[in-house]
């Protein structure tokens, strides 16, 4: 799977509370080696700004809402995360923005490497280069 996409996890419905969970090379794609989240984003901020070259991720808006804006060095996409029982598949090579954070979100983000500041594209410019040079 090399293209973003939606992906629906498991939810089981309760009267007490619902579950949904995730599970590595079976709801996503890879094996999970780092795990974090972003909280607290004040109003109008934007997280991300970003590609990564070989790092996969996985974002679940486990509380509130935003919008994950993707962009392939030629197109724009745009997904509203907004629901605990799915989230959003990025491979690779994809500029990335979270913004729209609404009062109260919470962010999952799993990725199948460990932080390594050297695997950043922080210049857009410099990414579509690379996306077209590939």
């Amino acid at each position: 799977m090399q293209t973003p996409s939606i992906i629906q996890l498991p939810k089981f419905l309760d009267d007490r509370g619902n579950l949904s969970f995730i599970e590595e090379n079976r709801h996503i794609p890879f094996k999970i080696q780092r795990t974090y989240w972003i909280y607290d984003v004040p109003g109008g901020e934007r997280r991300g700004g970003h590609a990564y070259n070989n790092l996969h991720e996985f974002i679940v808006a486990l509380s509130g809402s935003f919008d994950v804006v993707l962009h392939d060095g030629e197109k724009e996409m745009r997904f509203n995360l907004n629901r605990s029982y799915y989230g959003l598949y990025i491979p690779p090579m994809m500029w990335r923005e979270i913004e729209n954070f609404s009062t109260n979100s919470l962010a999952l983000i799993l990725a199948d490497s460990p932080y390594d500041e050297t695997a950043y594209i922080r210049d857009f410019e410099e990414f579509k280069s690379k996306k077209h040079a590939g």
